[in-house]
Parts: structure tokens; C-alpha cells; sequence
């Protein structure tokens, strides 16, 4: 740098003497507050106040400017290597990191002013100390910035604050579907990464146990914007398990032990199978939520308790997934996959009683009918015998009909959600320890 400033001086000497220079700068150099700009410009051009210092410096030992002139000149060098940070050294569009450079600008401006000011007495007095014209503006320069230091100093505290109110911190709020935890330079440590990948993976099952929770509110819902409230959150679902599927991709297969593979596997089927859970919820729950709202067809209270009973059931199934999914305790595995027996036994039992009640209705319409038949007068044409209009509270009971149909449905989808929470941390923890069938089949049919 330095072999690059004295080419630069070199290169500019043989033109310190020619007239037409001499010309424009005894033009400038009657306005100090033109020097400061005009220096201030060449600065930023430059990107550096020491090539300008040092330009100056040559032409006022060639006695092409004098010695005040030089002086606002170096003000403006000092006020122009503040300008390159605030237009080029901010990146992104966050207030918080324009303080520093802004700050700077606003010292160093303050600074020429004061020094634009006393620029007279601190001419006469640097060229008392040193009457060598260029040793005088290294001097100045060297000055300005020990007294600018020294007068900031004591002012760091209010002045930071009056730029925290200028500027202050950008309020967003916080994206769930952002990754947190997977910290790009943990990929060359497979053990921190796969350990960053798992926490990650644990802000899925937060998500998806608040989809269980906004499902719950809408059950009793009559608008259909919650239904997209809901729906919102399998996004989160989506960026999360893409990023951390990225991420775990990017892992150096050979830098893997065996047991690394293995967490990596399991994370793996974790992620899949809760984005696989949000998806049972988003499309399939909300939709037959939907699918009541759209014909009219409200819930009744029993059948709306009994879906939230097993929305919080199912909730707390996500919370022992997680569970599962961190210790790999083989006991707490077992427990999660009895909680799918016991939701097999519920959809077993709903449907039983569906169709019971399918059954005693058609044998009460038959009775009806045939009871119609031999009632006196049923051929008298008054219309009240078979060929009769329907019968009062027909469509109430369809009605109630296709209600039960639509109970099984989400009984079926809590099934269906149940068996992704086992499958995503109790089939790899058990199958890792050998406790697992290769399949449900009879070795001897």
C-alpha cells in the first residue's frame, strides 16, 4: 500500500506545476468550505483519505496551495473516508447496522465544522510549529483526529443513544418457518451437526402440536378463516423439514461412524413423518371440518368433546414422540406404540356403533312401512299409505347420517395421525434394539 501511495505521488508531481492546475486551484482554494467538498468528493472516489492527505501534502510543499487551503483540504479528506461506509459498507436494509458508519459521519461532520471555524487560529498556530508546508498538514491531519477522539470520548454513552434513537432496531416478527439451530459451519463437526439437526427437528413437533391445538379451536368454528389459520402452520412444516433435509445432505457421508448414520436416519424419518402428520391435519382434518361448514352440518357437543379429548391425547402423543425421538428409551417406546392399539380399538368401536345405529334405523323404517300397509284405509287414495310423501324428520336423520359418516372420517385421520407419531420416533428406537417383526404376518399360514 504504501509502494502503491508513492507511485501515485510520483505520478501526479510533474503535473503540480503545469498552469492550468495551478489555475483551478487558485480558484478553489479562496472558498474553504469548496476545499472541504472538493476533498471530501476525491476521498470517496479514492476510497482513501491517506492517498488524499498524501496528494495534498505534495502540493502544498510545491506551494500549489496555501496553507489554510491545505488545511480545509484535509478536513475534507477526513469528512469524505466517512461517506464510503454509510453508501457501500451496510449490508441488508437493518437499521441497527448503519449506526456504526452513520455515527462516524456524524462525528467527523462536526468535526470540519469546528474545524472550518477555527481554521484561521489553527493555521497561523500549525505553521508556527512547523514550517515545512507538508510536515504541517501531516500534522494537522494528525491533530484533527487526536482532538476529534478526545472531544467524542467522554460523549460515546449519550451520543450512542441519540443513534439507537435515529436508528432503531427493525421489530419483526419472528418467521417459525426460519431454521434457528442449523449452524452452517457445525457441517465439518458431523456429531455438533446431527445434534443441531435433531433440535431443529424439535421445533416441527412444537408446530405440529400447535396444529393440534388450532384444530381443536375450529371444531366449533363457524368461520372458515381459521381453517386457513391452521393450514398456515403445515407450511412451517414444509421449509423446516426441507431445510433440515438440506442441511443433514450436506454432511460428508465418509466423515460418518456408523452411529452417526444411524442419527442421521432417524432424524430423517422423524422430520418425514410429522410433515407427513401436518399434511393428515391440513388436508384431510381441515377439510372434513371444512367439508360440516360448507353443507351446515354442525357437530353436536358429544362428538365435539370426544374430538378434542383425542386432539389433547394426540398432543401429548407428540410430546412423547419428542420425547422418544431425544432419549431413545426403549420403554417410552413401547408405551407410544400401545397408543396406537388404542386408537385402532376407538375407530373399531365408532364404527361398530355407526352401523348399529344404521341397523335399528332401517329396521324402525321397515316396521313403519309395513305397519302402513295394513292400516285401515291405507288404500283409500288419501295418500297415507306407501306411496305417501317422505315421512316428517327424514332429512334430519339423514342429516344425522351423513354427520356419522363424517365423525368416522376424522376418526380414521386421527388414526392415520397417530400411526405417523409412532412411526416418526418408537419404530426406529425399537427396531434399532431388535424389538421389532420384519411383518405382521403368521410364519405358518
Amino acid at each position: 500500500m504504501l509502494m502503491a501511495l508513492q507511485q501515485l505521488v510520483s505520478t501526479i508531481t510533474p503535473f503540480e506545476d503545469t498552469t492550468s492546475l495551478r489555475m483551478v486551484l487558485g480558484a478553489i482554494t479562496t472558498q474553504p468550505v469548496l476545499d472541504v467538498l472538493v476533498a471530501a468528493a476525491l476521498t470517496w472516489a479514492a476510497h482513501s483519505s491517506v492517498a488524499v492527505v498524501l496528494l495534498v501534502m505534495s502540493l502544498a510543499s510545491k506551494g500549489a496551495v496555501p496553507p489554510d487551503a491545505a488545511f480545509a483540504l484535509v478536513l475534507g479528506a477526513n469528512l469524505g473516508t466517512a461517506i464510503n461506509p454509510v453508501l457501500e459498507g451496510v449490508v441488508g436494509d437493518d437499521p441497527v447496522a448503519r449506526r456504526l458508519p452513520v455515527g462516524n459521519l456524524l462525528n467527523r461532520l462536526l468535526g470540519c465544522v469546528v474545524g472550518l471555524v477555527l481554521l484561521g487560529r489553527l493555521g497561523v498556530l500549525m505553521v508556527r510549529l512547523d514550517p515545512d508546508p507538508a510536515r504541517a498538514v501531516a500534522d494537522f491531519h494528525t491533530l484533527f483526529n487526536l482532538m476529534l477522539a478526545g472531544a467524542f470520548l467522554p460523549v460515546l454513552g449519550p451520543f450512542a443513544a441519540l443513534l439507537r434513537k435515529l436508528l432503531p432496531a427493525r421489530v419483526e416478527a419472528a418467521d417459525p418457518s426460519r431454521p434457528r439451530y442449523l449452524d452452517l459451519a457445525a457441517v465439518e463437526n458431523p456429531a455438533i451437526a446431527l445434534a443441531a439437526a435433531a433440535r431443529e427437528a424439535l421445533r416441527m413437533a412444537d408446530a405440529l402440536e400447535g396444529m393440534l391445538g388450532g384444530a381443536g379451536e375450529v371444531l366449533g368454528a363457524t368461520d372458515r378463516r381459521r381453517l386457513g389459520e391452521v393450514r398456515r402452520l403445515d407450511d412451517v412444516l414444509d421449509r423446516l423439514n426441507r431445510a433440515i433435509r438440506d442441511y443433514l445432505s450436506a454432511l460428508e457421508p465418509d466423515a460418518l461412524s456408523e452411529s452417526d448414520h444411524r442419527r442421521l436416519s432417524e432424524i430423517l424419518v422423524f422430520t418425514t413423518n410429522l410433515e407427513a402428520a401436518g399434511d393428515v391435519i391440513a388436508r384431510d382434518v381441515m377439510g372434513h371440518l371444512a367439508k360440516r361448514l360448507k353443507r351446515g352440518l354442525p357437530m353436536p357437543q358429544s362428538e365435539r368433546a370426544e374430538a378434542r379429548r383425542l386432539l389433547e391425547r394426540l398432543a401429548a402423543t407428540v410430546r412423547a414422540a419428542a420425547a422418544v425421538f431425544m432419549t431413545e428409551d426403549a420403554r417410552a417406546a413401547r408405551l407410544l406404540v400401545a397408543e396406537k392399539e388404542a386408537f385402532r380399538e376407538l375407530e373399531a368401536a365408532a364404527t361398530t356403533a355407526h352401523f348399529s345405529r344404521l341397523r335399528a334405523r332401517t329396521t324402525q323404517g321397515t316396521g313403519a312401512g309395513t305397519g302402513s300397509e295394513s292400516a285401515p284405509g291405507a288404500r283409500s287414495g288419501t295418500g297415507a299409505g306407501t306411496g305417501a310423501a317422505p315421512r316428517p324428520g327424514t332429512e334430519p336423520e339423514d342429516d344425522a347420517e351423513a354427520g356419522s359418516f363424517l365423525h368416522l372420517d376424522l376418526l380414521r385421520e386421527f388414526k392415520r395421525l397417530n400411526s405417523h407419531l409412532v412411526a416418526a420416533a418408537a419404530y426406529p428406537v425399537l427396531e434399532g434394539q431388535g424389538e421389532l417383526l420384519s411383518n405382521r404376518l403368521r410364519a405358518d399360514p
